[in-house]
């Protein structure tokens, strides 16, 4: 996401600029100044010009995007990119530059001049957009977006869109899947940037992280931009950089209250850990100690008084058992004689779910030894681990047993390593006004025809357990009424299903007359509440990490006959020799 950026804050001459957009039915353009009518593929645009040649490129459209198969060997998937995709929308226009450019191509060279003049005269205002909502949890099949509007404009809207929705889609999934294994009570913290597929793959994933449930991230540019939590601390080059205690430039200390100043607080350092010293034969030998690393704890403590009030150390540069813990505790007792309390420290190696357990029995032994006036709540300091985190190591820790209160989780998050792509495909349903079906040997590429309308159905117990789709000119389902639901393409598979609660899928999100509505809230804590949300709404065996039960998909008696018919009339009739 670089380039130009559309504050959600911006203001101009005291005015809201982005509140007056929205109020006129249009978005800032999208965070990244690369989302313009060129991002799209060739192909988008030498159909676009023989639509125009053939005087097709008006005809009435309707396209749909919708993916096949859940990621990750899951049975859920969080739909973003919503926000961005309406900015595009809301800014779409090819400007003379642009024309210059495709002018200058082989492509172009062969394409008339008053096509030009008809790509510049190109915006969304004679488009339709239907969608579900950003934050929801969506199953295959089901439409995130249909379109409607002239063929040659929809068309030219499929790539760019697939762009914007199939990495935001799958990084939320991702995100979500690692919360639901990490629990309701760990704090999740992306790491991934410097792992990150490029710039916008960094500055994505980071929002499309907190989006499904990530608590924070260490990329301070996503902070700024969207408004997510940054947090950090140091690394190991920062330790290795003291060498002894002569890098202690600044030794003064003002306590939290301001009434007092150390002049000292290396010294009170190291009274600490003389004191802790004297403790080493009353705890278990397993936690034991010798002597510590000198450097090491001149690192924490420069970092101390950098940060006294927030001080958090990673303590596996040398030893976590044998020098880190015992450095920090000095340190972190030092700070609270002058009434400061440490936040807790960070594990990077190892055996996380052995050290986490260790790191806590040592703390809780030192607040034992020493009392809760000297040390209180010494114990209870936070554990975050790192170390290449994925949803397998979260799944394991938890079978083990852990002490870890946060996790800091970078390339297995962000690349989507255990999947690089979700698939989400871009098909015409209708043209004219007539249903158009797409067949394949392949049953799973064999498209659902024509608009149709989405439900998710309910189970007395409140939990949602089918998404239906109707025709678009069928009534909705009634709660408490019976209705026959099918797979769209398994004729054995059928049920009866009476509704306590039918909550329609899709929402008017682009309106050709009025843009966006100003009642649409498309913020990204909106969007992270919703997923959260739309995920607790899920029986538990559909979230389960191990073979979770497949969510139910079903399209009406009524729609299924369509298809059915429409596929016999449009499949030719083989003959046998």
């Amino acid at each position: 996401m670089t380039g130009k950026r559309a504050r959600v804050d911006e203001r101009v001459n005291g005015v809201d600029v982005d509140a007056d957009m929205r109020r006129k039915g249009r978005l800032p353009p999208c965070h990244n100044a690369l989302v313009t009518a060129l991002l799209t593929d060739t192909y988008q645009l030498t159909m676009a010009y023989a639509y125009w040649k053939n005087g097709t490129h008006e005809r009435s459209a309707t396209f749909e995007l919708f993916f096949r198969k859940n990621p990750f060997d899951g049975e859920f998937t969080v739909f973003a990119g919503l926000e961005e995709a309406l900015r595009f929308l809301s800014n779409f226009a090819f400007t003379e530059a642009d024309c210059a450019y495709l002018r200058s191509t082989s492509i172009g060279a062969n394409m008339e001049g008053e096509f030009f003049d008809f790509l510049l005269g190109l915006d969304a205002s004679k488009v339709r957009v239907y969608g579900q909502l950003e934050g929801s949890v969506v199953f295959p099949r089901v439409p995130l977006l249909r379109l409607e509007g002239p063929l040659a404009t929809v068309q030219l809207f499929e790539t760019t869109l697939l762009c914007l929705v199939n990495y935001a889609s799958l990084v939320a999934t991702n995100a979500a899947r690692h919360r639901l294994v990490a629990g309701e009570d760990a704090q999740l913290l992306e790491f991934g940037l410097r792992r990150a597929q490029g710039v916008d793959g960094g500055i994505s994933a980071s929002r499309y992280s907190y989006l499904g449930g990530f608590d924070a991230t260490s990329n301070v540019e996503a902070g700024r931009q969207f408004g997510i939590p940054i947090k950090g601390t140091h690394a190991h080059s920062y330790v290795q950089s003291h060498a002894s205690w002569s890098t202690v430039k600044n030794p003064k200390l003002v306590s939290a209250d301001g009434s007092t100043t150390c002049d000292d607080f290396p010294a009170l350092v190291m009274e600490k850990l003389k004191q802790l010293e004297a403790l080493r034969d009353d705890m278990d030998l397993e936690l034991r100690w010798t002597d510590t690393n000198t450097s090491e704890l001149a690192a924490f403590t420069t970092y101390a008084l950098a940060f006294p009030g927030s001080f958090l150390a990673l303590v596996d540069t040398y030893n976590v058992l044998k020098s880190g813990l015992p450095n920090f505790c000095a340190v972190a007792l030092a700070l609270r004689e002058l009434g400061y309390s440490a936040v807790g420290i960070r594990l990077d190696s190892g055996d996380l779910s052995y050290l986490s357990k260790q790191t806590r029995s040592f703390l809780q032994s030192i607040e034992r030894l020493l009392g809760t006036k000297i040390a209180d709540r010494l114990s209870e300091v936070s554990i975050t681990a790192s170390n290449d985190i994925h949803e397998a190591v979260l799944y394991s820790l938890r079978q083990h047993g852990h002490e870890i209160d946060a996790f800091g989780i970078g390339t297995h998050l962000v690349t989507c390593y255990e999947q690089p792509a979700l698939g989400c495909v871009y098909k015409l349903v209708e043209i004219d006004d007539t249903p158009r079906i797409k067949l394949s040997e392949d049953i799973a590429k064999v498209t659902i025809p024509g608009r149709k309308k989405g439900y998710r159905l309910f189970s007395q117990t409140g939990e949602a357990i089918v998404d239906v789709m109707t025709r678009d000119d069928e009534p909705a389902p009634k709660v408490g009424e019976r209705m026959l639901i099918r797979h769209p393409f398994e004729e054995s598979k059928r049920a009866y299903v009476v509704p306590s609660k039918v909550e329609p899928l899709f929402n008017l999100v682009w309106d050709r007359e009025h843009g966006t509505q100003e009642s649409l809230d498309l913020t990204l804590e909106t969007s992270r509440r919703r997923c959260k949300e739309s995920i607790h709404q899920l029986r538990a065996d559909h979230l389960r990490y191990t073979n979770p039960t497949p969510y139910k998909v079903s399209v009406s008696a009524a729609l299924y006959d369509f298809i059915r018919d429409l596929w016999f009339a449009e499949a030719p009739v083989g003959e046998l020799r």
